[in-house]
This record gives structure tokens, C-alpha cells and sequence, in this order.
């Protein structure tokens, strides 16, 4: 069974990151939108944004992501741990799947490889924020850490 710390004492910081990744991606996304305006959704013109190629749906998309993340950021409750689970997973899966199809007709979101590790890296801090920002009663995180000091005065001792 996974197990996820909770009322992390870097909770808030991580929930920043979140919110700068949502804020850059949101900000990406009405950029791109006011840039590609007019154009066929799925245009593969040469439209930079940030330093990421876009097209129109892509951009649209990414507003839609990054007002998600925004909101996730912006909740105490595990609301916010689940979004960002869930937003990283989404990132890192896109990501690769857009990767595979790099080069080919089929890379219908206008991604570069710029625009891939972006999303990876944006994947991978989600992934992680999502894994250290959960919450819970005090109860329960004392309980958790009382057993973790258990466990390492057993392991010391001969």
C-alpha cells in the first residue's frame, strides 16, 4: 500500500511550486491563444510562446491546466494533493506520447522537444508536490511519527 506523508512540514512550499507551474502554464496558454487566434486548431505553423511551440489547441489546453492547477494550489485540503497527482501523471504521460510522435503528422498539439521537457519537468515536480502535500488531522501525522521513531530506535539498537 503507497504511502504518502502527511501534514508535510514542506507542504507550503510545495504547494507554491504548484502554483508557479499553474500560473507559468495558464500564462502560456492566454499568450498563445491571443497569438494563434484566427488560425486552424491544429495548425503546425512555427508559433513560440514562452519558448515552447504552440498551436491553438494546445494553448487552449493549457489554460484549462493551468487554471486546474491554480485552483488545486490554492486548497488546504487534499483536493490539491490529488490535483497535482493527477496533473503530473497527465504531464509526464503527455509528454512521451508527444515525444513518439515528434517528427510524424500526428503531432497535433505542435509540441518541440523543448516543449517536451518542459512538460517532463513540469510532470515530475507535480509528481512530486502531489506526493508530499497531502493533509490530515494532527492525530494522525503525531501517530506517523512516533512510529517512524519507533522503527529507527529499533533498527539501532543490537
Amino acid at each position: 500500500m503507497a504511502h504518502f506523508p502527511v501534514n508535510h512540514p514542506a507542504r507550503p512550499i510545495y504547494r507554491v511550486l504548484s502554483g508557479i507551474i499553474g500560473l507559468y502554464i495558464l500564462v502560456f496558454g492566454a499568450w498563445g491563444i491571443a497569438q494563434t487566434a484566427g488560425e486552424f486548431l491544429f495548425a503546425r505553423e512555427s508559433n513560440w510562446v514562452l519558448g515552447l511551440r504552440t498551436n491553438l489547441a494546445f494553448s487552449i489546453a493549457s489554460v484549462i491546466f493551468g487554471a486546474f492547477l491554480l485552483i488545486g494550489a490554492s486548497r488546504r485540503t487534499n483536493l490539491g494533493h490529488y490535483m497535482n497527482l493527477t496533473a503530473g501523471i497527465v504531464f509526464l504521460v503527455t509528454s512521451i506520447l508527444m515525444m513518439s510522435v515528434l517528427q510524424t503528422g500526428a503531432n497535433f498539439l505542435n509540441f518541440s522537444m523543448s516543449t517536451v521537457i518542459v512538460s517532463m519537468l513540469f510532470g515530475l515536480v507535480l509528481l512530486g508536490t502531489g506526493l508530499y502535500d497531502k493533509v490530515g488531522p494532527p492525530e494522525l501525522a503525531e501517530a506517523e511519527q512516533r512510529h517512524r521513531d519507533k522503527q529507527i530506535s529499533e533498527a539501532n539498537t543490537p
